[in-house]
């Protein structure tokens, strides 16, 4: 019960500060979706930035900005039209529809990896009862894709299209310009923050399970026979790890990232990092460490894209929630999308180090016969037979020219005969390592992590102790009166703090100074500092530091140059 108390005080103190509140709330409001108030809206912006920089820290890693709307054709190369699927059962009693595996928690271990016919047989077997009606009887579960349909263009010429259910497919369709800006020379990656959609059956838990989400994905190009050579003993801490329990590793295990991936825990050296690298980027923006795990995917669990997922879990209100994924996609999404699309440009060039000289078999052609027969076209022709890999077992074959055309090459046209070929490289289609991150369920994290109740004056108080990175502001002036100077003196102060990069500023001179004093510790404001009569005299304010309400008397020269050097425990 005490759980649950805190709960909805967190969530009336989120509401009650603008931080997090239902969305369309005046219309009945719609399940899935939240708006970030002002609060809300700068400590989310301020947890991307800081992923954004803690990503792009990499050397070789930018940023792009890939559409929404994605056509149907991308999502059917990757695999989301006919596999991005969730079960849902119909009550027959109340008509209401729930997710098949959700009917099932608490009575079957992981019930997300069981088929239509197995959910269908533990429903009726542990006579699961509806969450609305209390009926037990249950129609056929079916699937349902959880992407939103939408359509480009208008009426009969409009294009099937779909709203991303994630930003990876994007970055994707983007391979050939990043191969290009980085010189053809790989490891590369490219990060991307932005909306994502699932038209979840049954949204629930407030910011846990939302149908639009806010998610901050990498998609980091290797090449699989020289993968990036990265000291793993940087990261000295241990982690939490629960290995597939099928796997040679079961239970759990505290450890190292440089001992797990010599263990052979973790098996890929990437992988390995990304997981110290997402180890390091939660503690930056306030997790609790003792609250975080990461848990492997067993071979039933795993995506259809991947050899290896990580989940980064989260202990909240919620219980343990996957909030980041960490996935080797191998080469699965680039090779899928040269197939459906028949780009040669999917592909990344390793060089040997000294040259190869091969013999192989090729069909020389003959241009006095070629040039009078395919006139315009017999140059393309020259040029795709000395491309060719595979030679036909016998002649005349169909060569295609890549436009939905083709042209019949018969004996006369061509002479096969054998010749060495010196290489100096060779094309390969690179790998993919993914982190994906959960926004929103990450900010909810922090909430749940950082709201700290104390007693005071025989009364809860409440604080929440934000890590400065990621507050809505750095610091809050307040005037303690707003007259004789002291309001006019605040705002100079402000504007001189706002001229300091990446230090944000507000200002308030509503109500008592003690309401104004919990006001900042509620929504996590490090640090208030009070204009008074003194001030006006010697140039001089109190500065608060939120988490144990301490106080001293500063210049305020003194505090821009500390704000301006990042920190302002000297003072204390």
């Amino acid at each position: 019960m005490e759980n649950e108390g805190r709960m909805s005080r967190l969530a009336s103190m989120l509401r009650r500060r603008g931080v997090i509140l239902p969305s369309f709330e005046m219309y009945g409001g719609v399940s899935g979706l939240v708006d970030y108030g002002p609060v809300g809206a700068s400590i989310k912006r301020r947890v991307v930035d800081c992923w954004i920089d803690h990503w792009t820290g990499i050397p070789n890693v930018r940023e792009i900005d890939s559409p929404t709307i994605t056509p149907e054709s991308v999502l059917q190369a990757s695999g989301h039209v006919g596999e991005f699927n969730d079960h849902m059962s119909e009550c027959k009693g109340c008509k209401r529809v729930f997710r098949s595996d959700h009917l099932l928690e608490g009575v079957h271990e992981n019930p997300d990896t069981l088929d239509a016919a197995k959910l269908d047989d533990e429903i009726s077997r542990n006579g699961v009862c509806c969450p609305s009606c209390g009926s037990s009887e249950w129609g056929i579960s079916s699937p349902m894709n959880l992407m939103f349909r939408t359509s480009i263009g208008a009426m009969g010429n409009a294009r099937a299209a779909y709203m991303r259910p994630e930003t990876a497919q994007g970055m994707f369709m983007l391979y050939p310009a990043l191969f290009r800006h980085f010189r053809q020379k790989l490891p590369f990656g490219a990060v991307q923050t932005g909306k994502g959609y699932r038209n979840e059956i049954s949204p629930r838990q407030g910011m846990i399970r939302l149908r639009e989400f806010n998610m901050a994905e990498m998609e980091y190009f290797i090449d699989p026979e020289s993968p990036p050579e990265v000291d793993l003993d940087r990261w000295g801490s241990e982690a939490v790890l629960l290995p597939d329990p099928e796997g040679p590793f079961p239970g759990e295990h505290r450890v190292s990232f440089s001992k797990a991936f010599e263990s052979g825990i973790v098996r890929h050296p990437t992988v390995a990092w990304f997981l110290a690298m997402t180890m390091e980027f939660l503690e930056k923006v306030g997790l609790d460490p003792g609250k975080v795990r990461f848990r492997q995917h067993g071979g039933s669990e795993m995506a259809h894209y991947a050899s290896d997922c990580w989940d980064c879990e989260l202990l909240g209100e919620h219980g343990w929630i996957e909030c980041v994924g960490i996935a080797n996609r191998t080469c699965h999404d680039l090779l899928a999308h040269e197939e459906h699309s028949g780009s040669s440009q999917l592909r990344g060039w390793r060089q040997f180090d000294s040259p190869r000289v091969d013999s192989r078999d090729v069909l020389a052609p003959i241009g006095s016969v070629i040039g009078p027969k395919l006139k315009d076209k017999a140059s393309e022709v020259t040029e795709l037979l000395g491309e060719l890999q595979e030679l036909p077992d016998s002649l005349p074959f169909n060569l295609d020219l890549g436009d939905g055309s083709v042209v019949q090459i018969t004996e006369e046209m061509v002479t096969r005969k054998t010749v060495e070929v010196t290489s100096h490289g060779e094309y390969f289609t690179p790998h993919v390592i993914e982190p994906a991150f959960g926004i929103d369920r990450i900010v909810w994290h922090i909430l749940d992590h950082n709201f700290r109740e104390v007693e005071k004056e025989g009364e809860n108080y409440t604080i929440l102790s934000l890590n400065q990175e990621i507050a809505p502001f750095d610091v809050s002036v307040l005037p303690l009166f707003d007259k004789d100077g002291m309001g006019e003196m605040a705002r100079g102060i402000a504007t001189r703090i706002r001229e300091i990069k990446g230090i944000v500023v507000d200002i308030d001179s509503s109500r008592s100074i003690g309401r104004r004093y919990a006001r900042c510790d509620e929504i996590g404001v490090p640090w208030a500092l009070t204009v008074d009569h003194t001030s006006l005299e010697e140039g001089s304010v109190t500065v608060r530091r939120r988490d144990d309400q301490l106080q001293v008397r500063a210049l305020v020269d003194d505090i821009i140059i500390r704000l301006a050097n990042g920190t302002m425990e000297g003072l204390f």
